[in-house]
């Protein structure tokens, strides 16, 4: 093929075409992509702020600043992006990792819609997260539907394989640091400091330097395990905090921020730093990070991790290959055979493309108790016959997506009567 430009040669004469990215990145269908993730980055119409102004006919009301505004830096392609979040998680990369990666390899060029090898980062590592958080939860099943369908189009999955899945429950892990009294307290009294001066408050006194002096005993003595000392550090820690929020509010509701995001924001930061100095180590649905409310702490039973902070999710997965066929975030750690009816409806919506729906389906002893409509099932080991042992035996074998799955087939089947 011929090039367009003379000093550079086109990534499809530099590439075996035959490979797995390149040959996917033909069938996956971009143009159905863009069209459906498009309206998650259209502009939106500002309302604008009314002014009294004066013209030749006297004093009237002007709106000023509505409309879409066209400022802005124009937005990257949305294949680019797509590509980038399948290589992500495929590779199982972060994403200063893969923005690095995606320079250096010109397949992931040629599967990103690239038509010249680009010596550069296709994006900031951070834009990567933003897309994933601006497509949400809807964009990513489309995503994912998309791979689906052309896993069968491709034959790389027979249709008949979508009938029998295992669907698990496992604890997604947020970035945050070991949840500690005394850091959580000094990190509350930190951001709603800066906070109150981001909307115009000033403080008498912000505690810096005994906050920093306190986080460090506090550190000392849990490591000499001197718990005494450590409980009075932690109780002076709650005094400051408590000082600050209550001056905050003073001074809030006599000259509130003209800015309602800044006053939303401010509003949030203490709400939840509140949280964080009224609660006990025993209390039930503790703030474990102030930036992510959601975090709970789950026991999962693992020896060499007894408690996991995270989002509990729920993941479904084809039986022989391991395909994803489902996953799931359920906030608030409910009981997995809550999740087990919701699961189910997002792998039917994902299969629509395909014309088949799961109808058996294979879970753990934690799905035992609560059953879906249609769906019959064996709580009790002695009732699985031996051809249903076989067939777990045999799909526990390979499973590339989930390897850590393997550990959770044990002998309770739900199976659609």
């Amino acid at each position: 093929m011929a090039t367009d430009d003379f000093f550079r040669a086109r990534l499809d004469q530099m590439i075996d075409l035959r490979h797995p990215l390149a040959a996917l990145s033909n069938r996956i269908p971009w143009q159905q992509l863009e069209t459906v993730l498009a309206p998650a980055f259209e502009r939106s119409a500002r309302p604008g702020q009314s002014r009294a102004e004066l013209d030749l006919f006297g004093p009237s009301l002007q709106i000023a600043g509505a409309g879409v505004s066209p400022a802005g830096r124009p937005r990257l392609s949305i294949r680019l992006m797509a590509s980038l979040l399948y290589l992500k998680h495929a590779f199982n990369l972060s994403d200063e990792e893969l923005v690095e990666r995606w320079a250096e390899n010109v397949v992931w060029q040629y599967f990103s819609g690239q038509t010249y090898y680009e010596p550069r980062l296709p994006c900031d590592a951070t834009q990567v997260g933003r897309f994933r958080g601006a497509i949400g939860e809807a964009g990513v099943e489309e995503l994912l539907k998309a791979t689906l369908d052309c896993a069968v189009r491709s034959k790389a999955v027979k249709p008949n394989e979508f009938e029998r899945i295992i669907v698990d429950s496992t604890v997604m892990e947020k970035a945050i640091a070991h949840p500690v009294d005394s850091r959580l307290l000094e990190i509350a009294r930190n951001k709603v400091v800066l906070a109150a001066g981001l909307a115009g408050i000033r403080l008498k006194q912000t505690y810096a330097k005994e906050g920093k002096e306190l986080r460090r005993k506090a550190g000392g003595y849990a490591h000499a395990k001197q718990f005494k000392r450590l409980r009075r550090v932690v109780k002076r820690q709650r005094t400051l905090l408590g000082i600050v929020l209550r001056e905050i509010r003073r001074k809030l509701a006599t000259n509130p921020p003209e800015s309602p995001m800044t006053l939303n924001r401010l509003n949030t930061l203490l709400d939840r730093a509140e949280r964080i100095r009224t609660q006990q180590p025993k209390d039930k649905h503790k703030l474990y990070a102030l930036h992510a409310p959601e975090v709970e702490c789950i026991g999962k039973g693992k020896a060499r991790r007894p408690y996991e902070f995270g989002v509990k999710a729920s993941i479904a997965v084809t039986h022989r290959q391991g395909l994803m066929v489902g996953a799931r975030t359920f906030p608030g750690n409910p009981y997995d055979g809550h999740t087990l009816a919701e699961q189910l409806e997002q792998t039917n919506i994902l299969l629509e493309g395909v014309g088949q729906t799961p109808k058996q389906v294979v879970v753990d002893l934690g799905y035992r108790g609560v059953g879906s409509s249609g769906v019959r099932r064996w709580s009790r080991p002695s009732a699985i016959s031996s051809r249903i042992i076989v067939w777990i035996a045999a799909g526990s074998k390979d499973r590339p997506v989930m390897p850590c799955m393997r550990c959770c087939v044990r002998p309770v089947t739900t199976c659609a009567g």
